[in-house]
């Protein structure tokens, strides 16, 4: 079994670098179709993708940075970078997490992810990764109040699309937002018509 192991191991090695970096592009591409589960619960049975959800969480990460004064290069990356592992263990939603111990699996699998990549950017990897799960920089927290607002926002979403148990999101997690412009958007969010931004863009014509 000791022999199999290191044969795998040398074989390993011997792939170039520029395949393991395509390689984790290919996983990336797999979050396109890696389905966010928790929306199940509330009746959605064709829920966003891991890969829509990281983009915009990326996309707010980046502003609340902007507007919280903090480096939004760290929070771009820790949002990005936050649901990899879910290409390889799926996505679980949170009744799922009440039984199983999933960011012990979350760690182990993001650890073989990026096992075989550039030292610099194994290094910086994992540090975005250790300081999004340890919660004690200002970067962390912006990087968590965008992967929780992008949820309140798709909610809303849901809600006035005719998905009304998608309410139910908005009862404990704004309470878990730290900042005060995720606070302030969260306050803006509930006023907020999601129909409202394409009726002003969209030509009429006879």
């Amino acid at each position: 079994m000791k022999s199999h192991d290191k044969k795998s191991s040398e074989k390993k090695s011997k792939v170039s670098a520029e395949t393991h970096l395509i390689n984790l592009f290919a996983e990336a591409g797999l979050l396109k179709k890696v389905k966010r589960s928790g929306w199940w619960v509330v009746g959605i049975r064709n829920p966003e993708s891991v890969a829509d959800h990281s983009f915009r969480c990326a996309i707010i990460g980046y502003h609340i940075a902007q507007l919280e004064k903090v480096d939004p290069y760290k929070v771009l990356v820790m949002t990005l970078f936050n649901d990899i592992h879910e290409a390889r263990i799926n996505d679980l939603h949170k009744m799922g997490h009440y039984y199983i111990d999933f960011k012990d699996a979350e760690k182990k699998v993001f650890k073989d992810q990026v096992k075989y990549l550039g030292s610099k950017v194994k290094l910086e990897m994992e540090d975005c990764r250790r300081g999004y799960d340890e919660q004690k920089t200002k970067e962390s927290i912006v990087a968590r109040d965008a992967d929780i607002l992008e949820c309140l926002l798709q909610a809303k979403e849901y809600y006035e699309e005719g998905y009304t148990k998608a309410k139910k999101f908005f009862q404990k997690a704004p309470g878990y937002l730290k900042t005060k412009t995720a606070k302030r958007l969260w306050q803006q969010i509930k006023r907020w018509d999601s129909s409202k931004w394409w009726e002003d863009v969209v030509k009429f014509e006879r």
